[in-house]
């Protein structure tokens, strides 16, 4: 079932576009795709940087200032749709940080952004969040629509942190009806600057897959969320967009494509572990993070598509982009090693694993002859 979309009239004029955090490998790509579409006679006119640096695209007015600055809403004078990325891409830092300090972070910026777009008057706030908000479940539909219940676990992670932004944005277009405002859910990130825990599944030795699983990846290269943004922005889509490469592919694909052999455990013991990993702080995730790696949240990316909007990349290549962006790197629970430690931790990673299934077994086997 399609999802309902609703079309945000554009101004008669050209439109002034600010992005947040404008400088980080993923906000310059963003504004250099913003720039591409300002020409005369173009829905998008001039584009501002926000943050607290200047980043190196050229025709950007850059505005320095934090997101929870009180001058940040000055910052938006003339501005008439912000973007603002909720989702991180940059887990060495989330990792720096505790679960309560980044929730809190998440949500604080969120309702900065929020209020200080509507004291300036901004007409369209475009939020970027994480398909991953749908949760990802053996019974899910392939695709998902878009207009798809939340289902994911509201925990500790990085997941509950995006429910807990996508809630103020529910509350906010209540509150502040005069404002448009669009949720952007893209696939799995992949592309230059990209660190999430998705991305660190493939630097781990082995990909671990469940017995009876039928995981469905897609992907979302970070040039095609930014094309998304500019024809969300443009088009006035919402309320809520999701975005990825075309279809899906099975686990054996990703196999093929990332030449990377399966680890597969029964879905109890595959949790089980999770769980003591994360209990002694090796796993920095909650085990339901899992579930992202075994089972489909696959987007249909129905609003875009219907738009007129095409990826550039399709999910092969965009694997192909992800194993080249970790080469070099080694990842055991989604914690990188050290260059020092790479080799040993790469094969130390499986045959824990596989270790501690082993003893789980051996303790199953005696309890049952006892």
């Amino acid at each position: 079932m399609s999802s309902p979309r609703v079309r945000i009239r554009p101004r008669n004029k050209a439109m002034t576009v600010a992005v947040t955090d404008a400088a980080t490998p993923v906000g310059d790509i963003i504004v250099r795709a913003l720039l591409a579409r300002s020409v005369a006679g173009a829905a998008i006119g001039s584009v501002v940087g926000l943050g607290t640096e200047r980043g190196r695209a050229d025709g950007v007015h850059w505005r320095l200032v934090a997101v929870d600055s009180p001058d940040f809403a000055t910052s938006l004078r003339g501005v008439d749709a912000l973007i603002h990325m909720a989702a991180s891409t940059d887990l060495a830092a989330d990792l720096k940080m505790t679960p309560r300090i980044r929730h809190d972070r998440a949500t604080r910026q969120v309702q900065a952004v929020v209020t200080s777009a509507q004291a300036a008057g901004v007409a369209h706030l475009v939020v970027v969040t994480s398909a991953m908000t749908y949760g990802a479940s053996p019974g899910n539909a392939v695709p998902l629509a878009e207009d798809a219940p939340l289902a994911a676990v509201p925990d500790e992670g990085m997941v509950g942190d995006l429910l807990a932004v996508e809630q103020v944005l529910r509350a906010a277009s209540e509150t502040h009806p005069d404002m448009a405002i669009t949720v952007v859910r893209p696939a799995a990130l992949v592309g230059p600057g990209i660190d999430t825990v998705i991305t660190r599944h493939f630097e781990a030795p082995r990909l671990l897959t469940v017995k009876g699983g039928n995981p469905a990846w897609q992907f979302c290269h970070v040039e095609d969320l930014a094309s998304a943004l500019v024809a969300t922005v443009e088009l006035g889509l919402g309320p809520a967009v999701t975005v990825g490469s075309e279809g899906w592919m099975t686990q054996e694909e990703v196999e093929v494509v990332s030449r990377m052999l399966p680890v597969e455990l029964s879905e109890s013991m595959a949790l089980g572990i999770g769980q003591r990993l994360h209990r002694v702080g090796i796993l920095p995730f909650p085990v339901s993070d899992l579930a992202y790696a075994l089972y489909p949240w696959v987007v249909s990316s129905t609003t875009l598509r219907e738009a007129g909007w095409q990826p550039a990349y399709d999910n092969v290549m965009c694997l192909g982009v992800l194993v080249d962006s970790i080469k070099g790197h080694y990842a055991m629970a989604a914690r990188r090693l050290d260059r020092r430690d790479a080799v040993l931790g790469a094969a130390s990673a499986a045959v824990a694993l596989l270790g501690t299934a082993a003893i789980m077994r051996r303790r199953r086997r005696k309890g049952a002859g006892s």
